[in-house]
């Protein structure tokens, strides 16, 4: 049976990736306010005077236009909608890493207006030189929710109990906070009630609380990403590590 050929208009966007198709031509993978991730064909968006060549630029907000069948559309218009300002700097390896978790975990043409605003909000935060720990993990767990594994922070799963600060839990991936004793496997990563709580309350004022909710969300995230590796994890460590050694050669 013939699918029925779609037109959509004027759809505030972002671009999360683009790779080229055939000489002149781009694949556009672009998160949508309406219609989740989509896949365009952008025709000759690789020649030298095309029109969508400065347009189609990660972290920008946009309007993107397309119409066809299938899984793969035509981009037919894309312009610049303005209102934010460029991510720059360790930001914008943030950034990467936001779209890198979209492509990867996002089913294309499965709508998340609310993921879409999370999403320019993040930026938003982003370029505005906000703290990247705090932004990153909040998006990670409203992601999470937005994709129906909300994940419980603020109770014990087995008791029901509230989770006690001062005690430390095994996080299991599909339920939430188990005590020590409840998790005689140890299949979780074990986590302290003061993270869980920073991460439901976004507050990560407790020492340590940011490295912990860190290496939590790390794991939980691979859970559900069925171990494929984020590639720009990789990038920020590497270039953390060259940091640390001009650090160590400015003390020589």
């Amino acid at each position: 049976m013939k699918q029925a050929r779609e037109r959509r208009e004027d759809q505030p966007a972002f671009v999360l990736h683009a790779h080229p198709y055939r000489e002149t031509s781009l694949i556009v993978e672009a998160l949508t306010a309406d219609y989740g991730r989509v896949a365009l064909v952008a025709r000759g968006a690789k020649r030298p005077r095309s029109e969508l060549r400065g347009v189609l630029q990660a972290f920008q907000p946009l309007t993107l236009s397309w119409a066809g069948a299938g899984e793969i559309k035509t981009l037919t218009r894309a312009e610049w909608r303005g209102g934010l300002p460029l991510v720059a700097g360790s930001a914008l390896l943030c950034g990467f890493y936001l779209n890198e978790l979209l492509l990867k975990m996002l089913p294309r043409e499965d709508a998340h207006p609310q993921l879409f605003r999370d999403y320019q909000s993040t930026l938003s935060k982003l370029a505005a030189g906000a703290e990247q720990a705090p932004a990153l993990r909040q998006f990670e767990v409203q992601l999470l929710a937005q994709l129906g594994y909300a994940l419980p922070l603020t109770h014990e799963v087995d008791s029901g109990l509230p989770v006690d600060p001062g005690a430390r839990y095994y996080y299991a991936f599909d339920r939430g906070p188990r005590t020590l004793a409840s998790e005689p496997e140890r299949r979780y990563p074990l986590v302290r009630g003061t993270t869980l709580l920073a991460l439901a309350q976004q507050d990560f004022s407790a020492p340590d609380a940011a490295v912990e909710a860190k290496r939590l969300m790390r794991e939980v995230l691979d859970h559900y990403l069925e171990r494929r590796t984020i590639f720009s994890r990789r990038v920020v460590r590497d270039i953390q590590a060259l940091d640390e050694i001009a650090d160590e050669d400015d003390d020589s």
